[in-house]
């Protein structure tokens, strides 16, 4: 275990001292120091709200060397093979996972028997040397893309190269596929934060280690025509720059 070493950077890096921890785990001074030193082991409720101070798991906390290593849902992931679909030139298809197979892509994206299945075609244009993959998104919350529009995204290999205040398609364990505008602070607590287009639905927050795959949205196909009239239930980079600094206020620990 390397939890003494981990609690004693994960608290420098928050600018922390033993007192600020020790009152916030409700416990005296003396045992943070016993902690971090190895000379005693915290009990599990502590462990868990350690845990929920810095936002890292227990698996992480107890086993992964964060200093050394860095944390976890900064890192790129094992290498995996990325299931393409090719023509008769092996010129790479785009995949499309309509609204009605996205649960399924969930279970099926790496299955290349599943992913043929499923609709290929190509677009001019576009850059040979990337792979695409196209999401049909369902609802609202992007408006004024409509449901039902097609999003073409780009693969992303690393979380890290996720670009704060731009759109993606994020394939989740626990949100399933969605496409949202996304904030990066994966280097302050682990999580990402997903933010709609359409102000109604209010933004939330992920870690990191829930995303399987990102697709950084290139394009679109619609059948609907945006109305520029239709300004309702929309929000500006303004709005939005303004709710990630309330969600960071709320969340983050303070120094």
């Amino acid at each position: 275990m390397v939890l003494g070493k981990n609690l004693k950077y994960l608290r420098k890096s928050k600018q922390m001292t033993q007192e600020n921890l020790s009152d916030q785990l409700g416990i005296k001074r003396t045992m943070i120091s016993a902690y971090e030193d190895g000379r005693s082991e915290p009990k599990l409720t502590t462990l868990k709200l350690i845990g929920d101070i810095f936002s890292v798991s227990l698996d992480e906390l107890l086993y992964h060397d964060i200093e050394e290593k860095g944390r976890r849902a900064t890192q790129k992931k094992e290498i995996k093979i990325l299931t393409v679909s090719l023509d008769q030139e092996e010129n790479e298809n785009i995949t499309m996972v309509p609204q009605k197979a996205s649960a399924g892509y969930l279970n099926g994206y790496a299955d290349p028997e599943y992913m043929q299945q499923l609709p290929q075609f190509h677009l001019p244009n576009l850059n040979k040397n990337v792979t695409y993959r196209a999401f049909e998104i369902k609802g609202d919350s992007m408006l004024p893309l409509p449901s039902g529009t097609v999003v073409i995204g780009a693969y992303v290999e690393q979380l890290t190269d996720i670009k704060s205040g731009n759109t993606y398609i994020l394939v989740t364990d626990t949100e399933g596929v969605v496409y949202k505008r996304v904030f990066n602070y994966l280097e302050e607590n682990g999580k990402l934060f997903l933010v709609s287009d359409n102000d109604f639905y209010k933004p939330y927050e992920i870690p990191g280690e829930d995303v399987r795959e990102v697709w950084e949205a290139k394009a679109f196909i619609s059948t609907d025509f945006p109305n520029p009239k239709d300004k309702s239930k929309t929000t500006s980079l303004e709005d939005i720059a303004a709710m990630i600094a309330d969600l960071k206020h709320a969340i983050l620990p303070s120094k």
